[in-house]
């Protein structure tokens, strides 16, 4: 019988190694998964390399993962911002790589890994600093139709953190409006990928034509807890 529940969070990121690619889905602090990564700062792994649309917000969330120490490179499209003082202070200080992607590219180059494109030409980013490798060399071009464009790779990882909203014992995941941002492309990118939801439901109870990711693509499910507010209400998943 396939059952890909995880009964914790510790259970589902127990063989993370050192120096994995990472990828954690979000938009700012719509749909990151905390819960999975504050287990993943709990089990320790460290030298990772994360993608992720930002690099933090505050001191929560990626941010504490940065902040612990763990991660030696991030891969994002817009690292600095009001409150990311945690990435400024690592990235100034020589402790953080950063790989500046713009944000189309960097949600292509994953789902190319997903899709098996061993390659792809973008035209942003040409005639720009964006168009270098991390070595200050040039990536390579091409003329096409008139219109210039930057060769570009896949983001291959080897776990992918999610947040869904309702999944199965299969693995099939629907998710919560804007909260569905990089999910779903980053769970096929990834050799493993863990998701947290807030329902489990019988095989059967999620419409076919409502399922975005398929459990051919996810490994782990943890059910977390809505967290109550202050005010002893209920904080809906974002």
């Amino acid at each position: 019988m396939i059952n890909k529940i995880a009964a914790t969070v510790a259970d589902a990121l127990a063989d993370v190694q050192d120096g994995a690619t990472v990828l954690i889905g979000g938009f700012g602090t719509a749909g990151i998964p905390s819960e999975l990564i504050d287990g993943l700062i709990a089990q320790g792994a460290k030298d990772l390399t994360v993608v992720n649309n930002n690099a933090g917000n505050g001191d929560t969330g990626l941010a504490a993962l940065l902040n612990a120490g763990r991660v030696r490179k991030i891969i994002c499209s817009f690292p600095r911002q009001v409150d990311s003082q945690i990435f400024d202070a690592l990235y100034r200080s020589g402790k953080l790589e950063l790989e500046l992607v713009p944000q189309g590219n960097l949600a292509e180059r994953i789902r190319a890994a997903g899709a098996g494109v061993g390659a792809f030409f973008s035209p942003t980013g040409f005639g720009t600093e964006l168009a270098k490798h991390a070595d200050g060399s040039t990536k390579e071009t091409r003329e096409i139709n008139g219109k210039h464009y930057v060769l570009e790779y896949p983001i291959h990882a080897d776990l992918a953190l999610i947040k869904a909203e309702r999944g199965d014992r299969w693995g099939n995941l629907t998710y919560r409006m804007a909260a569905r941002n990089f999910g779903p492309i980053m769970a096929t990118a990834a050799k493993k990928t863990v998701a947290t939801v807030h329902e489990v439901v019988p095989l059967g109870a999620l419409d076919p034509e409502t399922i975005v990711t398929p459990g051919i693509f996810v490994h782990q499910v943890v059910k977390i807890e809505r967290v109550a507010t202050q005010a002893g209400g209920i904080k809906k998943a974002a």
